[in-house]
């Protein structure tokens, strides 16, 4: 820039600085005092909305301009940001955008845009601030079904978020356009004629509910939009209600000792399906993660095969996810965590009753999240399963605690 341009610009500046001191004396004409919440009132402001830096909180409205001979203050963010453009339109049309930095302690500029964090935080009141809160370190909440389809005497609604937004009748379930990885037009038509009586309903999509900050609810289709399709894959293969972690900050992954046993040979219950039931055990509970202070399960959409067996309640039972079930088991005592729900001490690890991926539920103690990860090697009566905990533990208290992020140890938990 020459120093002529220079010389030019700061006058500018100083003469619209003179202005705006010569406008004050007029500052009680058409002036509205705003506090956040009145502001938020106002203009319907989205409170508890995530946001990210960049975003508006104004949303895709337009900028919210007001007289300036009522707000001849407001000028001086367009002068202390050099916005020409801006100073020149409030100069000519008398209006000029609301100063958010009025109204607002944090996260907001004086234009009503995001700024200062990363990750997905939201609009908050503080008394009577607005704010864009930063995201904590962990961000968690509940799945919950956002749309159903309900079974009627005639078909099937569909039903969006509490409201019927298309009725179907039953010659023409065969053509809806609903899937997933778990299921689809077929395995909708199943449910209806064998699995389902009138008022029942099958999940569509999951929002989330139940924020550990607070935020609003999301539909479905949020969930991916602010979290990412990974955890919206994620959202689909759990059960509603299940806690999901949905962001989390700066961690470091520390690792817990490794847990092993065999499955062994039974043949009276059928050794080929003892092996199939123990692969799906440990793939339903492969990955999951537990936020802190919750109990998660394994994810839905598994089926386990039957044996034979006459002292089980109805004459068969899922053979094979105890030898799996005991070394989860020993990881989540190993990590001090209490007995599973659906479990016992016994070698007979699942109880009765209990689905072996949606019904036991592990819970996680700690203060922050931690996976579950299971996985196999070899095949037959000779495979081996292993399980351990991964801790997603805030980089500053592995720091501060010493904790190692590579525990390699194993222990075999043979038959117990």
């Amino acid at each position: 820039m020459s120093s002529k341009w220079r010389n030019t610009s700061v006058k500018i500046v100083l003469i619209l600085f003179v202005v705006c001191i010569m406008l004050f004396a007029f500052s009680f004409v058409n002036h509205t005092s705003f506090t956040g919440k009145s502001f938020a009132e106002a203009y319907s402001l989205p409170i508890g909305q995530s946001m990210f830096a960049g975003d508006s909180v104004l949303d895709d409205r337009e900028a919210v301009q007001v007289p300036l001979l009522g707000n001849p203050t407001f000028i001086l963010h367009e002068i202390a940001t050099l916005d020409l453009k801006g100073i020149l339109l409030t100069l000519t049309t008398g209006y000029v955008p609301f100063d958010f930095s009025t109204i607002s302690s944090e996260g907001i500029d004086s234009y009503g845009n995001v700024y200062g964090f990363e990750g997905p935080g939201y609009l908050d009141l503080e008394g009577d601030k607005l704010a864009v809160k930063a995201p904590d370190n962990y961000i968690w909440g509940y799945s919950s079904p956002y749309k159903v389809l309900t079974k009627t005497e005639n078909g099937v609604d569909v039903v969006e978020n509490g409201t019927v937004v298309q009725s179907v009748p039953t010659d023409q379930i065969k053509n809806l356009n609903f899937s997933n990885d778990f299921f689809n037009s077929t395995s909708i038509v199943n449910w209806y004629n064998y699995d389902s009586s009138v008022g029942s309903n099958f999940t569509l999509e999951k929002g989330i509910v139940g924020f550990s900050d607070g935020r609003n609810n999301i539909s479905y289709d949020d969930v991916e939009r602010i979290f990412g399709k990974e955890v919206s894959d994620y959202v689909d293969a759990y059960p509603s209600g299940s806690p999901i972690v949905l962001y989390m900050g700066n961690t470091t992954d520390v690792e817990g000792e490794v847990y092993y046993t065999y499955l062994g040979s039974h043949p009276e219950y059928g050794d080929s399906v003892r092996e199939f039931n123990a692969n799906q055990f440990v793939d339903a509970w492969n990955n999951t993660v537990i936020p802190p202070n919750c109990s998660g399960n394994g994810h839905d959409y598994v089926s386990f095969g039957s044996a034979a067996d006459a002292s089980a309640p109805g004459g068969s039972a899922a053979h094979g996810v105890c030898p799996p079930a005991r070394a989860l088991r020993a990881a989540v005592l190993g990590e001090g965590f209490s007995l599973p729900v659906g479990m016992d001490g016994s070698e007979n690890a699942v109880l009765y009753g209990y689905n072996p991926a949606s019904d036991i539920k592990v819970t996680n103690t700690h203060d922050y999240p931690v996976k579950i990860v299971m996985w196999t090697e070899g095949s037959g009566t000779g495979m081996c399963i292993l399980a351990k905990i991964v801790r997603y533990v805030p980089t500053d208290q592995v720091n501060t605690n010493n904790m190692t992020s590579n525990t390699t140890s194993t222990k075999d938990i043979g038959d117990t």
